[in-house]
């Protein structure tokens, strides 16, 4: 199948290699982005919508469609795809889904697949989904002896060194103008007789913030970092006191006492705590987001007039009884235990690398309208009188600390009292 472009080695101006058709070896499992299903159809060249003048003479009529074109052999040609489908095509129809794997913590690397990735034709450029055989990747990770966590819902942050203290810093990709994302998109549809994408580092790219800084993973060219394959470069902003861009991030710290909101496992088995929690301990980590106003809020946190948010450490939760690394039970697994009511699942590798499955790539729903982590059992851990300052009455640790020693029945029940 057809991959995305990926970097090609630092050279000025950062370069995105044309697509390469996955090589599957006998008796070895499948590439970052190959496919394990053998010889499959080509993919058609999207359609474009009519234009303006051409819906009006139609009366408003439907949109019109160009008659899809298939690439054979260097050139287009219409109609169906004649003869037997080339090797390097991506499938047509329903394909079975992948794992696919995240960065190394906190270093905001991209993810990789874990098991080797079928992509579907669509209105968007890929549908990721999952075939059985687990990629050489996550078999070099020794995913057989990592340590499977729950894969949380939420927004990406990380603490490390601000003015020389510990700071929140939010999650802030850098993308292309929309000039530069036209010109990528072109040519991640189009298929032609080019072999890479030129991107022009000082000029495609929309501007950012002076304190703007690139992930750890990062590739960099004459000391500009470059984009990955989907034209981004992943990186983190500060995020300061009252923010009003980053208030829900804003709302899990307080600066003066230098903590943190934190959800957690309690010592006792079964039982989550929130508590504040010192930013020098989670000094260099990677955290989740989550709560009433990110993503839809899947866990069903607070409400519109009593927003709750909280930070979630990753690799925070070790699922107890993961399911066996073969797609079947993986699907069984999230179907069939409460266990399973999860986005997704983390494998954390001894080397650092992070593998993960997200329940889309089986093509299964989410949110649920009950999720694992909203129905567990919580206590609230906050001891005021071990902090010097006075927390905002309208603030988070206000409410949080009047709560001191109360225990829900489910995450999601936490109400304050007004």
């Amino acid at each position: 199948m057809w991959a995305k472009p990926t970097q090609s080695s630092p050279r000025p101006g950062a370069r995105a290699s044309l697509p390469q058709p996955c090589v599957q070896h006998p008796g070895k499992q499948g590439t970052a982005r190959g496919t394990a299903a053998g010889p499959t159809a080509p993919t058609a060249r999207p359609p474009r919508a009519a234009s303006a003048r051409s819906r009006k003479q139609a009366g408003g009529a439907a949109l019109t469609q160009r008659e899809p074109r298939w690439r054979e052999n260097g050139a287009w040609s219409p109609g169906a795809a004649p003869g037997p489908r080339p090797d390097w095509a991506p499938p047509r129809g329903d394909a079975p889904a992948s794992l696919t794997a995240a960065g190394r913590v906190p270093q905001g690397e991209r993810a990789r697949p874990v098991l080797s990735c079928a992509a579907l034709p669509s209105a968007r450029p890929f549908k990721v989904l999952a075939t059985e055989t687990i990629t050489g990747k996550a078999l070099e990770a020794d995913i057989y002896n990592a340590i499977p966590t729950e894969k949380v819902d939420g927004t990406c942050c990380y603490v490390t060194t601000y003015k020389g203290r510990p700071y929140l810093w939010a999650r802030l990709d850098r993308k292309p103008n929309k000039q530069a994302e036209k010109r990528f998109k072109r040519f991640l549809y189009s298929l032609e007789d080019c072999k890479e994408f030129v991107w022009n580092i000082e000029e495609d790219f929309k501007p950012v913030p002076d304190t703007w800084i690139p992930a750890k993973d990062i590739e960099f060219s004459n000391g500009n970092p470059l984009p990955d394959e989907n034209g981004h470069m992943p990186g983190w902003v500060p995020v300061e006191k009252n923010s009003k861009q980053y208030c829900w991030h804003s709302s899990v710290i307080n600066y003066e006492a230098e903590i943190a909101l934190v959800l957690k496992h309690h010592a006792d088995p079964g039982l989550l705590e929130i508590s504040p929690v010192p930013l020098s301990e989670i000094l260099e980590q990677t955290l989740e987001l989550i709560g009433t106003n990110i993503n839809a809020n899947p866990y069903g946190l607070g409400s519109k007039k009593q927003p709750v948010h909280l930070l979630v450490p990753h690799g925070a939760f070790e699922l107890k009884n993961p399911p066996a690394l073969k797609q079947n039970d993986i699907l069984s697994w999230f179907e069939g235990c409460s266990e399973g009511k999860v986005e997704g699942i983390v494998w954390h590798c001894h080397d650092g690398c992070l593998i993960k499955l997200h329940r889309h790539h089986l093509g299964l729903p989410w949110p649920l309208a009950e999720t694992y982590l909203s129905s567990q059992p919580v206590v609230i851990s906050f001891n005021r009188t071990k902090y010097d300052c006075d927390f905002e009455p309208k603030s988070l640790f206000h409410h949080f600390s009047n709560l001191d020693g109360q225990r829900f029945d489910r995450l999601k029940d936490i109400k304050f009292d007004v």
